[in-house]
């Protein structure tokens, strides 16, 4: 009976001390709301212009692998976002494939260079 009691304890001192957990809340503006839907729209639309075919075969011939330029991607700040895909919209249509790998392939090179990936194993970083 008494290691009843003190489970029933226990258990309600461990309820009431999730309860009692601190939360913040602050106002959330509509910059904020279209900001982070722009870098989302942003990072999905240069995803989505990896998984073409063209740009893979691309990507691989020059022996990327898409799965690393997918994680960079992922992990890329929005001002980076932003000058990719401003880079890419400058492109004609059509030939703005093979442009658009080659920007990548160059700033791939530019970060294993100055250390912040290392996707090829041939590029030392500059200490």
């Amino acid at each position: 009976m008494k290691t009843l009691r003190y489970i029933s304890l226990l258990l309600t001192a461990s309820i009431l001390s999730l309860s009692l957990g601190t939360s913040q809340a602050a106002m959330v503006s509509n910059q904020q709301i279209i900001h982070a839907a722009e870098e989302t729209d942003a990072r999905q639309s240069l995803l989505q212009t990896l998984k073409r075919d063209e740009v893979q075969q691309q990507l691989l011939s020059l022996g990327v692998s898409p799965a690393d330029v997918e994680s960079r991607i992922q992990h890329m700040s929005h001002a980076e976002i932003a000058q990719l895909k401003q880079k890419i919209d400058e492109l004609p249509a059509g030939s703005g494939v093979l442009g658009a790998v080659v920007f990548i392939f160059v700033v791939f090179v530019i970060t294993d260079v100055i250390g912040a990936t290392d996707i090829f194993p041939f590029i030392h970083p500059v200490n």
